[in-house]
């Protein structure tokens, strides 16, 4: 278990190098969308803004999200990757504390444990903010955030004001990418 651990380390700072936002100390705990509605947030998120994230190697990123029986949240992520060709991942969301539920953990595969979805800002309609951050031994952290849009673009002024929450969040919204939504259509 040990040899695993160092391993996880060792990927995780090759990670960081890869442009993840990779921090000192432990994660900021910034606070999440009240009165957060599970059932409103469903359907299909596009990508405008992100944090670097190694896991993400195309344009026109979306995500779906499905209500199912359980309680629990179907997830697929997918990208349009240079070759044309769709990639996606599927997993499960589960809300962690019924009393917060806009803070979910995510899990794409069986084994590891739930990545942090943090649901800072939305309207439902329009606009999301998420975060995501994950503490390693209280030395360090990786953290994540998107800015996503019900469309394949958001106005400006909404941006600016996403941008302002990240930035009182702790978040260096200077690391922003903008996502490629252009050309979306796969060619198989």
């Amino acid at each position: 278990m040990k040899a695993f651990q160092v391993l996880f380390v060792l990927l995780l700072t090759a990670a960081a190098v890869d442009g993840q936002s990779f921090h000192a100390g432990s994660c900021s705990h910034p606070s999440v969308q009240e009165n957060f509605n599970i059932t409103k947030y469903m359907g299909t998120w596009y990508e405008i803004e992100k944090l670097p994230a190694v896991f993400e190697r195309g344009k026109c990123n979306q995500a779906t999200y499905s209500l199912l029986d359980d309680g629990t949240v179907s997830v697929r992520n997918a990208e349009l990757l240079s070759n044309g060709k769709i990639n996606s991942i599927e997993g499960i969301a589960k809300v962690k504390d019924s009393s917060q539920p806009a803070i979910l953990g995510v899990s794409f595969f069986k084994g590891v444990p739930d990545a942090p979805y943090w649901v800072l800002s939305t309207d439902y309609q329009s606009y999301a903010l998420v975060y995501s951050c994950s503490d390693y031994f209280g030395l360090f952290h990786i953290d994540f955030a998107w800015v996503l849009a019900r469309t394949r673009v958001l106005a400006e002024d909404i941006i600016s004001e996403l941008h302002e929450k990240l930035a009182a969040a702790g978040v260096n919204v200077n690391r922003l990418t903008v996502s490629n939504q252009t050309g979306c259509e796969p060619t198989n």
